[in-house]
């Protein structure tokens, strides 16, 4: 199973194209020059983490590449087939320096991902480490794989 990251464009149009928060700011742009481009724009405050989906005969890993956030600043859900993982990461408060160029994105994130198979819930574990969180997701026993004996008839 592969995970495509899309944005949307206008009902109906959907954009596998890293480009769109582009042409969507620079539509803004030329609409009207005046307000620039400023720090709080779609092309700048959208982010989303890396995520990969893993598995092996007994669980599904999820791991989410979340660098400078704190471990209080994540959330993890698990409705039915569905993992959610919400982040905000905050920008630092050192007023006093004066920012010449900033790259880093701030700001709320979701990321919901659908689960290629049933997991058992109660036993999901999550650890955060060095900006990565694994999330852990045992396979509920309908899901394992099984090996089934031939008998003679």
């Amino acid at each position: 199973m592969n995970i495509i990251r899309y944005q949307t464009l206008e009902p109906g149009w959907v954009a596998f194209n890293p480009l769109v928060g582009l042409r969507r700011e620079l539509s803004r742009f030329m609409a009207n020059p005046f307000l620039g481009f400023h720090r709080q724009s779609d092309i700048l405050s959208d982010w989303t983490p890396a995520v990969d989906v893993l598995e092996d005969t007994k669980n599904l890993y999820v791991e989410a590449e979340l660098p400078g956030v704190k471990k209080e600043d994540i959330a993890i859900s698990l409705v039915d087939d569905v993992l959610s993982i919400s982040v905000q990461r905050s920008e630092n408060d050192q007023k006093e320096e004066q920012v010449h160029r900033s790259e880093r994105y701030f700001g709320r994130c979701e990321r919901s991902i659908t689960l290629p198979k049933p997991v058992t819930a109660a036993q999901v574990n999550a650890t955060y480490k060095d900006g990565v969180l694994k999330i852990t997701l045992p396979k509920t026993e309908e899901a394992q794989p099984r090996q089934i004996q031939v008998m003679a008839a």
